[in-house]
């Protein structure tokens, strides 16, 4: 999907280096959302119901 998308943009760019830098980068994107996310022991109280 990443090679389409940077295709649609006239760069090209093979599956390898796609990985490559998945490997590098992914983990620590997927860190950062995991500790955005709200814990299940987190709660959430509505007003005015």
């Amino acid at each position: 999907m990443a090679e389409e998308m940077l295709a649609t943009r006239g760069i090209e760019v093979s599956h390898e280096t796609v990985r490559q830098r998945v490997l590098i980068f992914g983990q620590g994107r997927a860190n950062l959302i995991r500790w955005r996310l709200p814990a299940p022991r987190d709660k959430c109280h509505l007003d005015g119901v």
